[in-house]
């Protein structure tokens, strides 16, 4: 046996996990671990700001886990290598939105030796309890003994569902201490099976006796796998069901071309309600269906039959009672169920259904079309609408990163997403999109036949972070990221007259407009991107065309009215 550090240990260990990259921001007490990696077959990416080395490792978490579904050889986890308390501190922004799209991330940060604390040298804090919240498990490595134990158990915490981000603290004399210990195996991720035989039986048998049942999936489905989310198509149609996508959901759960798709569940009580009022519904890997501020009814009628599906224990019957609960993977539950229902409803019965679905989805359509229809023909600037329709034209097939905000909506309801298409903010937190944007371009450049990556930001998102895009310009990514650009933070404004009423005119918005405004196509080439102003919707297409016909990084400041 021949002795190295804990820094070699814990790099060697990555290693054999199938890691590519550690994303950081390095420090002192990070200096064993960056030399060591600097020695291995490890790449380094280096993030302008801790949150920013976050953010990329969610995304690259969220793009490997599709790569995952197809490929057992790949491991979808990220790692982020981050500074002592304080960088932990910048850093928890993004662990907050890692939290809430489940990306499978290891996150570790250095620390004083375990000798040294008690004279509370500069940077110190508890960081463990700090990143405790926001994650699946947080612990810090007190013994080079506990390393390898510590780390596999990190990897599996991370990846067994419902997949969520972890923290290890790393202190600098660990690191550098010298052990025999070697890495130890991480061995199969389970599924969480099936699910309870009965309770399958319970919800089939719920679904055949409802009358027009309604399907809410949410991000679990598709954290799933690509089979999980046919399951829900197979679900439907044997069902004759119609199908919502939860609020805030953040991936494709269901094809929107599906004909028994209706939309997204907005965060509008009134229209939330509205959608949601059935006999009996559905709740396929729901995590995040409530409104933003409080709601004064129900979203859910008392009355209904609420059925819950889902790999996450916590969120079986969280909001809505669970009066079938199948706590299971969504995929293989869900087809489960499938198999049942189609044995066990009849053709006439799915057939006058589906007229109900056909005639709820051109109610629906209507109404979505009246609310994305934002056209003001004295306003040069385009519409949020004619941009994401524009963006649709010309890069359909793209793997889409969005923090529009308000410009998600337009996007949600416009665009026709298949399956592994996209991915956003789920927490609404600012500040995670184009980092994530930044590490999903670099995990697609990796694939043997990789996507386009169009990162679709609001002015406000962009500019929590622009200087991610000084890593999208280091390691020659091929990136394109289209700013939706009011010039002001159109949410919060839209949030005082919902919860203050009122007109715009009644407020004076202090702190809600960019005036002057930031010259953001600058601000990219600072960076090292290409940097362009689209002032008119005629511009957008040709635009976009050149920048995703360029190689490298490309940032387009689209203006538009709000």
């Amino acid at each position: 046996m021949t002795e190295t550090t804990g820094a070699d240990l814990f790099v060697d260990a990555l290693e054999g996990y199938g890691v590519e990259y550690v994303f950081g921001n390095p420090g002192t007490t990070e200096l064993p671990v960056v030399d060591a990696i600097s020695e291995g077959d490890l790449d380094y990416i280096l993030g302008l700001h801790e949150d920013v080395a976050v953010g990329m490792a969610g995304g690259y978490a969220q793009a490997r886990r599709y790569h995952a579904h197809h490929d057992p050889n790949v491991t979808p986890v990220g790692v982020a290598n981050l500074h002592i308390a304080p960088g932990l501190a910048h850093g928890l922004g993004n662990l907050y939105a890692a939290k809430m799209v489940g990306a499978p991330l290891v996150v570790t940060a250095g620390n004083h030796g375990t000798d040294f604390r008690h004279e509370e040298p500069i940077l110190s804090g508890d960081l463990a309890a700090m990143a405790d919240q926001f994650c699946k498990w947080s612990d810090e490595v007190l013994d080079v003994a506990a390393l390898p134990t510590m780390l596999r158990r990190a990897f599996r915490v991370a990846l067994e569902p419902p997949t969520g981000p972890v923290f290890l603290g790393l202190p600098l004399d660990v690191m550098l201490a010298e052990t025999e210990a070697e890495p130890e195996r991480l061995g199969p991720i389970p599924t969480a099976g099936p699910g309870d035989p009965d309770a399958i039986e319970a919800a089939a048998d719920a679904l055949v006796e409802a009358d027009n049942p309604v399907i809410v999936v949410g991000d679990h489905v598709a954290r799933a796998g690509a089979d999980a989310v046919q399951a829900a198509v197979d679900l439907a149609e044997a069902t004759g069901a119609r199908v919502h996508g939860e609020i805030l959901s953040c991936e494709v759960n269901f094809p929107t071309a599906h004909p028994q798709w209706i939309s997204h569940v907005p965060p509008d009580e009134e229209l939330a309600s509205t959608l949601l009022s059935a006999g009996t519904v559905l709740f396929a890997g729901c995590s995040t269906n409530t409104t933003l501020t409080r709601h004064e009814e129900p979203l859910v009628p008392d009355r209904a039959t609420c059925l819950h599906v889902s790999d996450a224990v916590w969120e079986v019957g969280k909001n809505q009672p669970a009066d079938v609960a199948v706590v299971g993977d969504p995929g293989q539950a869900l087809s489960a169920i499938a198999d049942r229902v189609a044995d066990g409803l009849s053709d006439d019965v799915r057939e006058e259904r589906l007229e109900y679905v056909d005639a709820v989805s051109e109610m629906v359509e209507a109404q979505m079309a009246t609310m994305t229809s934002d056209e003001r023909p004295d306003d040069p600037r385009a519409s949020k609408a004619q941009l994401v329709d524009a963006m649709e034209r010309v890069a359909g097939d793209a793997f889409v990163v969005d923090e529009g905000v308000t410009s998600k909506y337009a996007m949600l309801t416009r665009w026709s997403f298949e399956p592994e298409g996209y991915i956003s903010n789920k927490g609404g937190g600012l500040g995670y999109g184009l980092p994530a944007a930044v590490g999903a371009a670099l995990a697609e450049r990796d694939r043997d036949e990789p996507r386009d990556v169009v990162g679709f930001v609001g002015d406000g998102s962009y500019l929590y972070y622009p200087h991610a895009i000084y890593s999208a310009a280091r390691y020659d990514l091929d990136l394109t990221v289209v700013v939706s650009d009011n010039r002001n933070y159109r949410i919060l404004k839209d949030n005082t007259l919902d919860l203050m009423g009122g007109d715009e005119d009644d407020y004076a918005f202090p702190g809600m407009d960019f005036d002057p405004p930031v010259d953001l196509a600058a601000n990219a080439e600072s960076h090292g991107a290409r940097g362009n102003l689209v002032e008119t919707p005629d511009e957008i297409e040709s635009a976009l065309e050149e920048a995703l016909d360029r190689e490298g990084p490309d940032v387009l400041d689209v203006l538009v009215h709000d």
